[in-house]
């Protein structure tokens, strides 16, 4: 009987060190995967810099309108409006039309003015 306990002792250790380590590596593939996804939001936004400039202030002699005023769905009626082709212009038609509407949608909410 006295054996039984510390093989019991023996072997908790490594059990609760195995336990710890799945539970925290669950968590930070939680963490990873927002992380992610709040990535992907971002740098489908960050495509419109290249025009608009990281404040979205655009360069309005040079025919890129300023966005930053634009609340989110001000921002996303103008993007479908470019995608269909009610909204003309130079560049903006082809590349609204190179995003799905969910994307459209997720670049307005990370561009737009929150009302």
């Amino acid at each position: 009987m006295t054996e039984t306990i510390p093989m019991r002792v023996k072997y908790l250790k490594p059990i609760l060190v195995a336990s710890t380590l799945i539970g925290l590596s669950q968590w930070s593939g939680l963490s990873i995967a927002q992380t992610a996804d709040q990535l992907y939001k971002r740098s489908l936004a960050a495509t419109c810099a290249n025009c608009h400039g990281t404040d979205g202030k655009g360069v309005v002699d040079g025919g890129m309108p300023l966005i930053n005023n634009l609340t989110s769905q001000e921002m996303l009626a103008k993007l479908k409006a470019y995608k269909s082709g009610a909204l003309e212009g130079t560049i903006m038609p082809q590349l609204a039309k190179g995003y799905t509407d969910e994307q459209l949608t997720t670049i307005a909410n990370q561009l737009g003015k929150k009302q």
